[in-house]
């Protein structure tokens, strides 16, 4: 039955939470680009600055309003479904939240009210001033949840006590630790460029498929393709380019910052099963072997499972250097052994779940390698990766070529941009989707995973924050049975469906409306025909 309702409760999670999440990078980068729009508009007064600010605005109000009602369900699954995960790291995990829902929430969401209801009821710099104050609101909350997810990837500010066997903060300065999580500012770093290249994506092929289509319609569209949709498809593939830069860039370190913190899911993600090789592997069919045994000098044989292998690329990914390399995942899982073991050592009774006696080192998990316990699945992790990096790299095409035909003041009538525009709008969302993949499967089967500076060198228990990790299984609630995991993981797939149904439909509705719609001049009558988009 724990079984059972494990799997259940994680595919339940993951689906709701892989939803929510591709609302949640566009909702953090157009807030940032409607905001840049209509400060455009003020500084210049060029009109399709006003009317891009509109365009674009819709869609980004349908998105918040989707991402707030699926954000909701993640909180109560966090008290119901992972009550024991809660019980354990509530005193640390519960605060970042709080401080999102008080502070962030609230502020985001009450000046988008102004933001929408006040046009043309409060002066055109104080309505600017307000679609700042959302963008801030939107960043600010990011910055709070990914605090908090970042916390599970890398416990700081945290001791183990064993009097309640639960994880507690450490300290006046601990909440400060937490908020300084260097695995923290690098996950919002790369949140940040990923989702400004999101929503720069959308606004450029968007605006690239509205050009070619306008210019082929002739007279008055030719005008528009030229003076509206031109200049503000340039404006958002080169906002794609510099902010997909920083997103290789951002991606690069916290890769770096994986191979000390989190070794196993670098591994998982190189298709390095075991031994240490600096070589990048372009591909991979099969999963690891299970029956790969230590060479007489108790070291692990090189084993991988990659093909189309780049010398020395690994090495300069991981470490700057094409000469190093990186250990596989049978390495770092013993590792990982020797140190929990240690921590079982170290609290007695009271350590978190870790069975020292079976050499597989853990109680009730599954789909794991009797010779790598505390690794992640290799190909889900190695496949997410890549697709992540490939399906961005469509970002890329389209700005290049769209800036290209753009040339000179030229505006296109290419199909073929046309259809690359419209080919490139879910490519994306898909990547960040994957890139989210990577993270929360890449730290299986831990859902707190050990932090490594509270071992030393030996892997010697160096501080009682040891003590703070947790397996997947142990955090899941004793109380709710399978059927109910079964039955709401039924309710939420089909709700969720419902949604992404209606936000497909509303998104592809204001996108096809196009940007000249009634009050699009900011006249007295634009308040009230504003509520025809947003409501």
């Amino acid at each position: 039955m724990g079984l059972e309702s494990l799997d259940l409760a994680r595919w339940q999670f993951g689906i709701t939470t892989v939803y929510h999440f591709i609302l949640v990078p566009f909702t953090i980068g157009m807030s940032l680009l409607v905001a840049l729009m209509e400060t455009l508009w003020y500084r210049t007064g060029k009109e399709y600055w006003l009317k891009a600010t509109r365009f674009f605005g819709r869609l980004f109000i349908v998105n918040f309003a989707l991402g707030v009602a699926t954000g909701i369900v993640q909180e109560f699954q966090f008290g119901m479904g992972w009550s024991e995960y809660s019980r354990f790291v509530g005193d640390i995990f519960g605060a970042p939240l709080a401080f999102e829902a008080l502070l962030s929430f609230f502020m985001e969401s009450t000046f988008l009210g102004v933001w929408i209801f006040g046009w043309g009821k409060i002066s055109k710099k104080a309505h600017v001033v307000v679609s700042w104050l959302v963008m801030v609101g939107v960043n600010t909350s990011m910055l709070w949840i990914i605090g908090a997810n970042s916390w599970m990837q890398r416990p700081v500010g945290a001791v183990f006590d064993p009097a309640t066997g639960r994880a507690t903060l450490n300290g006046a300065t601990a909440f400060f630790q937490v908020v300084t999580n260097s695995t923290m500012w690098l996950a919002v770093f790369h949140v940040v460029t990923s989702s400004i290249l999101l929503a720069s994506t959308i606004v450029a092929g968007i605006s690239l498929w509205w050009m070619v289509r306008a210019a082929n319609a002739g007279g008055i569209g030719d005008t528009e393709a030229r003076e509206v949709w031109r200049p503000i498809a340039r404006w958002g593939m080169t906002i794609m380019l510099v902010s997909g830069v920083l997103t290789i860039a951002s991606g690069h370190l916290q890769g770096q910052h994986l191979v000390y913190y989190q070794p196993a899911k670098m591994a998982a993600a190189e298709g390095l099963c075991a031994g240490e090789s600096g070589a990048l592997a372009l591909l991979a069919f099969s999963d690891c072997p299970q029956d790969i045994q230590k060479n007489d000098d108790g070291t692990w044989p090189l084993t991988e499972v990659g093909v189309g292998k780049i010398p020395g690329l690994l090495g300069f990914v991981a470490h700057n250097s094409f000469s190093r390399s990186i250990a596989g995942m049978a390495d770092s899982s013993e590792r990982t052994q020797t140190m929990l073991e240690n921590a079982a050592d170290k609290f007695g009774d009271k350590a978190p779940n870790i069975d020292t006696a079976n050499t597989s080192g853990i109680k009730g998990e599954t789909g794991v390698y009797s010779w790598a316990p505390y690794s992640p699945s290799l190909l889900l992790v190695f496949w997410s990766f890549r697709l992540m990096m490939g399906l961005g790299l469509f970002c890329a095409v389209l700005a290049l070529v769209g800036l290209y035909q753009t040339r000179g003041g030229k505006v296109s009538t290419s199909k073929g941009l046309k259809n690359l525009a419209l080919i490139t709008l879910p490519m994306p969302f898909l990547s960040a989707s994957f890139g989210w993949i990577m993270t929360e499967f890449g730290r299986q089967p831990f859902i707190v995973y050990p932090n490594q500076d509270a071992f030393g060198s030996d892997l010697a228990v160096k501080t009682d924050a040891a003590g703070v990790f947790m397996l997947t299984g142990d955090g899941l609630s004793g109380v709710v049975n399978p059927l109910e995991f079964l039955i709401s993981l039924i309710l939420f797939t089909l709700v969720y469906l419902v949604l992404g149904i209606i936000w497909f439909k509303l998104m592809v509705r204001y996108s096809k409306e196009g940007i000249n719609t009634p009050a699009s001049d900011g006249g007295p009558n634009a308040a009230s025909q504003d509520l025809s988009f947003a409501y």
